[in-house]
């Protein structure tokens, strides 16, 4: 720990964000730091770590000071962890929270997973050596005690040189994010029309390959990759995890929608994924947060729920109208439908079978007979 130095937390100039991960836990080789949880970050130069809640306590280690660094797994009510083995500390080298230490390496706690990214990328990092071939400039050491060795603008000058760093700094941010944006976009163009060649395939060769679901979703999913599905470990937790899965949920359920009319319940979305991931199994609470952030993300699916509570996935393009017409259409032909028969014409669940009669009831169109054979709609001459 006596490697590290004080720092402001901002980035240098020709200095790049790499990545970032909240709940991370500082130890001085095997001993806890006297620290609390915080958020680590890797620059093009540095490693910075910052208190959650003490924004003023931020400290950085350069990234030529490592040696070499390993994983470690996690255990029971034990953290994965990195261990960074260090270079003796310089004897004069800029003021930091340590003054000596006994060991010549430290440890990141993940409690919030993430860790097998953020290795990832600390090994790309080493592998390039970045901070040779673009120095940064270095901070004047000012001020005593525990802000000793932070950086301190001085005057007007001083002032807007800091303004114009951190403008860089947010446009270079802003630049790259819209370049992920792209390639995201442009990725998942690709996926769309791969699952609608593929859905296409199978309807030409009804013949030729059995009906049963599993089958059939796996061979989209295998051919679009999601043999690498998005988990906590990869991706960390909260909602980043979240827009990640959301947007793979977006490639993975455009098809099989497609086929099935515009809708799907959820609960039959749960199984087909989970089906499609393995051994990687989705919690119910993470399908519905990933679910929630469709709209937001602009992706072409949303959650809906209807008055019963029941949850269903459904395409932007579904319309209601066309939902509501298609049920009175068929009841009028029919003269009086059940949920089940309903079902059964349309090839939905019985459940969505239910709640689209349900809606064009609400809506006027329809009437009940609720009777000991069960509950029949019929059209609403009234």
């Amino acid at each position: 720990m006596d490697r590290f130095l004080w720092s402001s937390g901002l980035l240098e100039m020709n200095e790049t964000l790499v990545i970032q991960q909240r709940g991370v836990r500082l130890y001085d080789g095997d001993e806890k730091a006297k620290l609390d949880v915080g958020v680590v970050l890797l620059s093009t130069h540095r490693l910075i770590w910052r208190d959650l809640k003490n924004h003023e306590c931020c400290m950085a280690i350069p990234l030529s000071q490592i040696i070499f660094f390993e994983e470690q797994a996690a255990g029971i009510g034990k953290s994965a962890k990195i261990v960074i083995h260090l270079h003796p500390a310089s004897p004069n080298k800029d003021p930091g929270p340590y003054q000596s230490s006994k060991f010549s390496y430290i440890k990141l706690s993940f409690k919030e997973h993430g860790q097998i990214e953020f290795y990832r990328r600390l090994s790309e990092e080493m592998t390039q050596k970045r901070w040779e071939r673009t120095p940064v400039s270095q901070p004047i050491p000012t001020g005593t005690g525990s802000q000793a060795g932070r950086t301190r603008a001085v005057g007007i000058v001083g002032i807007e040189r800091k303004l114009e760093e951190k403008r860089k700094e947010m446009d270079k941010n802003i630049s790259e994010a819209f370049e992920d944006l792209s390639k995201l976009m442009e990725k998942a163009k690709e996926m769309v029309e791969l699952s609608r060649s593929i859905a296409s395939k199978i309807k030409e060769k009804q013949g030729d390959i059995t009906e049963d679901e599993t089958i059939r979703f796996k061979s989209y999913l295998l051919s679009m990759g999601i043999a690498n599905p998005v988990t906590r470990e990869t991706h960390g937790s909260g909602t980043h995890y979240h827009m990640q899965l959301a947007r793979q949920l977006g490639d993975m359920l455009l098809a099989p929608l497609e086929e099935r009319g515009g809708m799907m319940a959820l609960t039959e979305v749960y199984c087909l994924v989970n089906r499609a991931r393995g051994m990687e199994l989705l919690s119910p609470e993470d399908l519905v947060n990933a679910c929630k952030v469709f709209e937001s993300l602009k992706l072409p699916l949303r959650l809906r729920v209807f008055d019963s509570g029941v949850m269903v996935v459904q395409l932007q393009s579904h319309s209601e109208e066309e939902m509501i017409a298609s049920a009175l259409d068929n009841v009028s032909e029919k003269g009086s439908l059940t949920s089940e028969e309903f079902a059964k014409l349309l090839g939905l669940s019985v459940l969505l079978a239910k709640e689209r009669l349900l809606l064009a009831e609400k809506m006027g169109h329809l009437c009940r007979d609720d009777s000991v054979e069960g509950l029949r709609f019929y059209p609403n001459l009234f």
